[in-house]
């Protein structure tokens, strides 16, 4: 597995694999933020989902990194939350630095390979947002990157669930792995962000009935009122595009 180096400077706490890329970060003075612009834009899924629903939605993360997202997920937003993580070392990790907290009733940390996970729990359907966010050290394009993966993330969600993935890596084609989102998971309507200054691409997937502008601009306000992250610009610059596979609306996003 990787090498697994925490380090810390001017308050902030970060999780490396043994090279320069940042897998995860954590302000000490308060932990349960989204530090990095890309773990921000994770949570663009938002305004598909009824805020006050949250409570009893199940939140899936392939990926743990530095806890962000799942503790995000769990203590924030209030979510059963469960998140899948292939190397041990990184689960220790998060526990003895980055305040994960233990499992329970609504928190789950799966010691396993994420694919193989969703494979053998395929058609479970008890998933309302799988969030994808799966890098080896070397970040050269997503680990979790195929048409039949997409496949088996349609068949965990619930009816009206969303999927979002972190595009990142130095041999990355965002156009070729929205189209394998796009034929593998086949959903509604797809956003794509525009790319963070570290080149994080994330794309939104959303396979129930879209809301409508003013559904989309009313969460909006209440998810900048209530978590202070920045709903309205997501509706402003995301690139939207409609149902069907790449092509079939004159092409996947670039």
């Amino acid at each position: 597995m990787s090498q697994v180096v925490v380090s810390e400077e001017d308050g902030l706490r970060v999780l490396r694999f043994g090279t320069h890329w940042c897998q995860g970060a954590m302000r000490i003075a308060t932990p349960d933020s989204l530090e990095l612009a890309y773990a921000v834009n994770m949570f663009a899924w938002l305004p598909f989902h009824d805020p006050d629903a949250l409570p009893s939605s199940h939140l899936l993360t392939l990926g743990l990194g530095a806890g962000s997202l799942t503790r995000f997920g769990h203590r924030v937003l209030g979510m059963r939350a469960t998140a899948v993580e292939i190397d041990q070392d990184v689960i220790a990790a998060c526990r003895d630095h980055f305040l994960l907290a233990p499992d329970g009733e609504r928190l789950a940390i799966v010691h396993g390979d994420a694919a193989a996970f969703l494979a053998a729990r395929r058609g479970a359907a008890d998933v309302d947002v799988l969030q994808v966010d799966a890098y080896d050290a070397d970040v050269r394009a997503p680990v979790l990157d195929s048409e039949s993966f997409y496949a088996d993330c349609r068949a965990s969600l619930r009816d009206g669930g969303t999927v979002v993935v972190n595009l990142m890596g130095r041999q990355l084609q965002a156009r070729d792995s929205v189209a394998r989102l796009r034929r593998g998971l086949r959903p509604n309507v797809v956003w794509q962000l525009p790319p963070t200054a570290s080149g994080n691409v994330i794309v939104v997937a959303h396979c129930g009935q879209p809301p409508s502008e003013e559904e989309l601009a009313a969460r909006a306000g209440v998810i900048e009122a209530r978590w202070r992250l920045p709903a309205r610009e997501w509706l402003a610059t995301a690139r939207r595009s409609a149902a069907g596979p790449a092509g079939a609306d004159g092409g996947a996003p670039a």
